[in-house]
């Protein structure tokens, strides 16, 4: 394994610092301090906002890529995955499921998202 893909996003940032640049910057020196070759974390989501990636999956794979991502992708931190909604799985109470949701409705409705203060 040489390249990990993630989703994270800083510019949803939910008080979640797992989620920065800088951590995943730092996370990809530790990894190669620990290993024998290369290793690179790729996060192509990480200045984009929600409704955009959502726009991007579109754009990308149609409405297939975005079914796909509503029902086997995971934003809550929560864990929870009991309940589908429209934009995925998630308890749709965490900042990480309101972010979410927040952003499929402005993709559905072709807004941008206004970013909490």
């Amino acid at each position: 394994l040489r390249v990990l893909v993630g989703g994270m996003c800083e510019t949803d940032f939910s008080g979640y610092p797992d989620c920065r640049d800088d951590t995943m910057k730092a996370l990809q020196v530790a990894l190669n301090l620990g290993m024998d070759s290369r290793f690179v974390l790729e996060t192509p989501l990480m200045w984009i906002d929600k409704a955009d990636t959502w726009r991007l999956a579109h754009e990308l794979g149609g409405d297939e890529l975005v079914k796909l991502i509503r029902v086997e992708t995971h934003t809550c931190y929560l864990g929870e995955r009991a309940e589908l909604h429209a934009w995925g799985f998630g308890c749709g109470e965490c900042p990480a499921c309101r972010l979410r949701k927040r952003g499929y409705e402005a993709y559905l409705n072709g807004e941008q998202v206004a970013e909490p203060a």
